[in-house]
């Protein structure tokens, strides 16, 4: 999908409202049920089917490791099929992909839920609102808007 054949985004309240509506979720690997189990991609793609009916693709087997070198920008080159690219504008609603160091792809990512906050599923915690803090803002490797709606 490219940004042509979108006509708007979501609107970022109805975005907001659905990734709070997870919080409390447990985390779990590859997970994607709301108050069942989820990660960071889970947690995307129930936002999906909340906001859609459906989910824009199945991600395939992926990896948790943050530290995984070497490894192809799944992530991002997914983000940029499926949602709109938004350079650097951190605005509620818009979804934030992290790299935990810059030599390596980008492994996470959550939902500004404010300006300085986002929801996101985190390891050990479960769908969690975090500070966009200093130590959050300089791994952000992408920002993204959520279509109006999903292409087939």
């Amino acid at each position: 999908m490219s940004t042509s054949d979108i006509a708007a985004a979501a609107r970022p309240e109805q975005v907001i409202a659905e990734a709070l509506s997870w919080v409390g979720t447990p985390y779990r690997h590859q997970a994607s049920r709301k108050g069942v189990a989820c990660d960071c991609v889970g947690l995307l793609l129930g936002i999906c089917r909340g906001l859609y009916g459906r989910q824009p693709v199945s991600p395939g087997p992926y990896t948790q490791d943050w530290l995984e070198a070497g490894g192809e920008e799944r992530l991002l080159d997914g983000m940029r099929q499926h949602f709109i690219p938004c350079g650097d504008a951190l605005l509620p609603g818009r979804i934030i992909v992290f790299r935990w160091r810059p030599h390596l792809p980008a492994k996470h990512l959550g939902i500004l839920t404010g300006p300085t906050a986002f929801a996101h599923a985190y390891e050990g915690r479960g769908v969690l609102i975090s500070r966009l803090v200093p130590q959050w803002r300089r791994r952000i490797a992408g920002v993204f808007e959520f279509p109006a709606s999903l292409k087939r």
